[in-house]
């Protein structure tokens, strides 16, 4: 054995291929993370996210990524994996009121595939870009989960029971919107290249109307940066 530094850090770091993951991997790259890359297939409507998840990841310089397939359309409850309209977007949500495109325990779903991958590459760090401020009222983009889940990986996992323990990050819990987009901008992340809107077409056009799309557009005329969005001929 040579005296050299040890290996770079593994993360695996969650990729939908909407602003909030770009701009998350790219905080763990410049971490110094090697980062896995990982993308979930699980029925969601919106699909040339996952197109965009891939095409992210490259120019971000994730080491690798994968896409894993979890069949939630066969539980459904969310207007994102049912056959029901994903409604436009209506203002701030109530304390309490959970939308129509909640899946189902979705980030926890999202994150146990991570960890279990994590575990299978000796990596310790979890990166996911849920988001407390600008969001659409979701019950797990919450601190209070991801601190909780923090806390059952390392029960539930060999790697935390031998001592090795599991962190999650979520660094853009606290931002708004305007601030992703800004820090984004400083970390050259290409925003043309990603997907948000919930009824994106097959090349990725977002809709304009949608939770997504509202807050997304927001975000860049906030920060006073210009749009790169593609929208469908309608929007």
């Amino acid at each position: 054995m040579s005296g050299d530094r040890s290996e770079p850090r593994k993360a695996v770091v969650l990729v939908s291929g909407g602003m909030d993951s770009a701009v998350t991997l790219a905080l763990a790259r410049e971490a110094g993370f090697t980062c896995h890359a990982l993308s979930v297939a699980y029925g969601q409507r919106h699909a040339s996210e996952l197109g965009a998840a891939a095409s992210v990841a490259a120019i971000l310089g994730a080491a690798e990524h994968k896409t894993v397939t979890v069949d939630l359309r066969s539980i459904g409850g969310s207007a994102l994996t049912a056959d029901t309209q994903v409604p436009d977007y209506s203002g701030a949500h109530g304390e309490g009121e959970i939308p129509a495109t909640y899946v189902p325990a979705r980030n926890t779903i999202l994150l146990a595939i991570a960890l279990g991958w994590a575990e299978a590459l000796a990596a310790s760090d979890l990166f996911c870009g849920v988001n407390a401020v600008d969001y659409s009222g979701y019950p797990d983009c919450r601190p209070a989960f991801v601190k909780a889940f923090e806390r059952l990986a390392n029960l539930a996992t060999r790697a935390g029971v031998e001592g090795n323990a599991l962190r999650v990050h979520a660094p853009l819990l606290a931002m708004s919107k305007a601030d992703i987009v800004r820090e984004g901008v400083r970390l050259g992340v290409d925003f043309a290249a990603t997907v948000s809107c919930y009824r994106a077409d097959s090349e990725g056009r977002a809709c304009g109307r949608c939770d997504a799309c509202v807050l997304r557009a927001r975000g860049f005329a906030d920060a006073g940066i210009a749009d790169p969005t593609r929208y469908v001929a309608s929007a």
